[in-house]
Formats: structure tokens, C-alpha cells, sequence
């Protein structure tokens, strides 16, 4: 008899995400299958940063590796919930950036927030336990939710997902009646009575901020009926304007939320895997648990070079620098891609309010239209079904890899105007 695969798998491998559908559609050799030359692709696809890692960063790898003692440091284990000295430095960050009431106890360092995500629904909730997402949201969670809580049906593997619907299609803005969005959450939790909430912010994919209102409702409600606020925070530093005050949040105040941050967005580290979760000193010491059979222990090198680049850069004060510096060329991006579309298409959209994204009204099944448009002009888009219903005549457009090369933006929405013109 030919072994088989887990059924979780085998149904995950049947029923792959839209993104990883799309992103294979982008794959060089596919380009070249259709006939389009991928050097001159214009891609709104990808959900990464593209600016320069801090100079001093790289640096100190540099001397790390250099110094024969701390390159043989490196190759030990580090205690699973991370070093000391590591957990130390991120809580003086937040402190820093954010004025967070946080201390090293409340933090755990792993391996990025993918993974952390998975720890964390393994580390507080069961199969079967419900879960709150918002309508859009980011793809990737209720992927980890099967493979983490799912619960088995019989000819399926389930995760128990209610979602909040907060775009409003007809308006084209999200969450316009914060008020409303509160009571249904409210007559949510009282029906389904779900063991999470989670939401990201700022959001991905439309790059806006769950207001103040909305995440107290949601704290507040979780706790009441025993269970978490887990807020996704990939692009924290990211925000455009002001931040709004749960941003300061500690789990030493709210036993019941959970934050997950890491490396990759704001100090471009993407590739380097490395993030932390905040939470109250129960959950770290379950996520302690949970890491031992995952992950066994973060990244020493990444920790170690990590600690002392957020030392030096919070007492020579190069750290709010930098981190301005950057989040002023997101901005730039977002304004060059939403008057980009203003002017060239004229369709329906959000202005950031923080990330790399803004969602856009197609005006068809977006499924339709991505592959239509990559064929006809080059140019990538992300369907938006795959992060939630309310955005099934959509598009994602990322800006973020485009930073640098912020013409090919205002080129790749001209191509598409053109194309678009031609057929009517």
C-alpha cells in the first residue's frame, strides 16, 4: 500500500490560498508561457517592505562574524523563549517608541510572526474554539487556524471562523459606522461566544486602522467572556499619522491581549527570521512550552546582533530617526499610487492610513481580472476573494517593493488605464 499524506495536508494541497495561486502565476516561467517578457512585469503583488536594513545593522553583523568568540557564540542554543539581554532590548523599545508599561517577562522571541501566529492559537485555544476575524483580513490565517484548532467534520478539517464584515462595499470605506460594528460584534460574542478576536493593524490588505472604539469593544468583550485580543501588529511603525492609543497597550495592564510583532517590516529583515510576542507571563510561559516542540529555540545570531543595534540605536537616538525616515517613503508611495489611480483609472479606493496596500474596486470578479490584466499589460495584481468576501470585485496593490522605484507605480496603473480605454 502507497503512504499518503496527513488529510490536513492533502486538503490544504487541494484547496490552495488565491495568493499562492497568483503567485505562481508570476512565476518567470509562467510569464515567459504567456508570451510576456518577466523583465518588464510590473508587480503589485508582493507583500514586502523594499527599503534599505539600518547601515548599523549590517555592521554589526559584520563584527559578529568577524570576532571568532562571538561567531562561536552564536552557534549555541539560546533559552527557548529567548535571551535575557534580547527580551530586555525589545521591551526598552516599545517603551521607547511606543511608552509601553512592559518588562522582559511579558515577552517571548521566536522565529517571525508566521510562526508565532501558529504557536500562539496552539498555546491558548482548542479545536473548535471560535475565532473572530475581520471581513477583509490578512490570507494567511485561517490557513494556521486549520492546521492548528481545526476541528474534524467528518470529510473535512474545519477551523470555527466568524467573520465581522467591516468594508462597506457600497461606500467603499472600511468600518464607516464604528458604532454599528461594535453592536455586531457584540451580538457575535453572545451568540458564538468565541475564544479570540484578531485583527491586524494596520490592515492587510487595506492598510487602515481599526479605530480606537472598536479594539476597546473588542478587549473588553474578549475578557468578558474569557478569552483574547490578539492584535497583529507586522506594521506598527508603519502608520502614517497618528497612532491610536492601544498601540501602548501592555499585557501587564490587560491579562487578555496578546500582541504579535516582529523584524520584518521595519527593519527589513524579511529574510532573517526573527519576532516576539507580548503577553501576560501565563501565555509567555505556555508559548514557552508550545516553542520547545516547534522551534526548540529563536535564532541566536539574529538576537544577539538584534540586542545591540536596538541598544546603541535608542541612546544615540538614530532609532525614531530611522524609523521616520522610512515610514515618510512609504507615505511617499501610497500618495504616488492612490494619484495614480485617481488620475489614470479612476476607481474606487482606500488611502492608506499606514502598511503597503490599498484595495481597489474593479468592478468584476477580481479573479477574473488579474489574470486578464497580467496578460494584456504586464502588470500583477493580488484578487481580493482571498481576504474576504467583501472584496471579491477587488484587487490588492501592494507599493511596498515599489518603494524605491516609485515610476514604475504611476507606469504599471498607466498600463492598465491603457489597456482598459482600448476595450471599451
Amino acid at each position: 500500500m502507497k503512504p499518503s499524506l496527513s488529510r490536513i495536508v492533502q486538503q490544504q494541497i487541494k484547496s490552495p490560498s488565491p495568493i499562492r495561486q497568483i503567485m505562481k502565476m508570476a512565476d518567470r516561467k509562467n510569464i515567459i508561457n504567456m508570451g510576456l517578457d518577466p523583465d518588464d512585469v510590473i508587480s503589485f503583488g508582493g507583500g514586502w517592505v523594499n527599503h534599505e536594513a539600518p547601515e548599523r545593522l549590517r555592521e554589526i553583523y559584520l563584527d559578529v562574524v568577524h570576532d571568532r568568540e562571538l561567531f562561536h557564540r552564536t552557534g549555541g542554543y539560546s533559552a527557548t523563549p529567548g535571551d535575557m539581554e534580547t527580551r530586555e532590548a525589545l521591551a526598552e523599545m516599545e517603551r521607547h517608541l511606543f511608552g509601553m508599561n512592559i518588562g522582559p517577562e511579558n515577552i517571548i522571541v521566536g522565529q517571525g510572526s508566521t510562526q508565532l501566529t501558529h504557536d500562539i492559537f496552539k498555546t491558548i485555544a482548542d479545536p473548535g474554539d471560535g475565532i473572530v476575524l475581520l471581513d477583509p483580513t490578512y490570507a494567511n490565517y485561517e490557513g494556521q487556524l486549520i492546521y492548528t484548532i481545526g476541528n474534524d467534520i467528518g470529510d473535512r478539517i474545519e477551523a470555527r471562523v466568524y467573520r465581522l464584515r467591516v468594508m462597506d462595499t457600497d461606500s467603499w470605506q472600511f468600518m464607516p459606522d464604528v458604532d454599528d460594528a461594535v453592536e455586531r460584534l457584540k451580538t457575535l460574542y453572545s451568540v458564538k461566544k468565541p475564544k479570540i478576536i484578531m485583527f491586524p493593524a494596520p490592515d492587510n490588505p487595506t492598510s487602515q486602522i481599526p479605530p480606537e472604539e472598536f479594539a476597546k469593544a473588542a478587549l473588553d468583550l474578549s475578557k468578558d467572556f474569557g478569552g483574547y485580543l490578539i492584535l497583529d501588529f507586522a506594521y506598527k511603525t508603519q502608520v502614517f499619522g497618528k497612532e491610536p492609543s492601544y498601540f501602548s497597550w501592555s499585557p501587564r495592564d490587560h491579562e487578555n491581549l496578546i500582541a504579535i510583532l516582529s523584524n520584518s517590516k521595519w527593519g527589513r529583515g524579511l529574510g532573517r527570521r526573527l519576532g516576539w510576542l507580548e503577553a501576560s507571563e501565563e501565555v509567555i510561559s505556555g508559548m514557552e512550552r508550545t516553542q520547545q516542540v516547534t522551534i526548540l529555540c529563536p535564532d541566536t545570531l539574529h538576537q544577539m546582533v538584534t540586542t545591540r543595534y536596538i541598544e546603541e540605536s535608542i541612546k544615540d537616538g538614530s532609532l525614531k530617526q530611522y524609523i521616520e525616515d522610512v515610514k515618510k517613503d512609504y507615505k511617499n508611495a501610497a500618495d504616488i499610487t492612490i494619484n495614480a489611480i485617481d488620475e489614470h483609472l479612476g476607481m474606487r479606493r482606500l488611502v492608506p492610513q499606514g502598511g503597503l496596500y490599498t484595495v481597489m474596486d474593479v468592478g468584476m470578479d477580481g479573479d477574473e481580472f488579474v489574470p486578464e490584466i497580467l496578460k494584456n499589460t504586464g502588470v500583477l495584481f493580488i484578487p481580493g476573494i482571498g481576504f474576504g468576501e467583501s472584496l471579491k470585485n477587488a484587487v490588492r496593490i501592494s507599493y511596498g517593493p515599489l518603494v524605491n522605484d516609485t515610476g514604475k507605480i504611476e507606469e504599471g496603473i498607466k498600463r492598465v488605464a491603457d489597456y482598459l480605454n482600448k476595450k471599451k
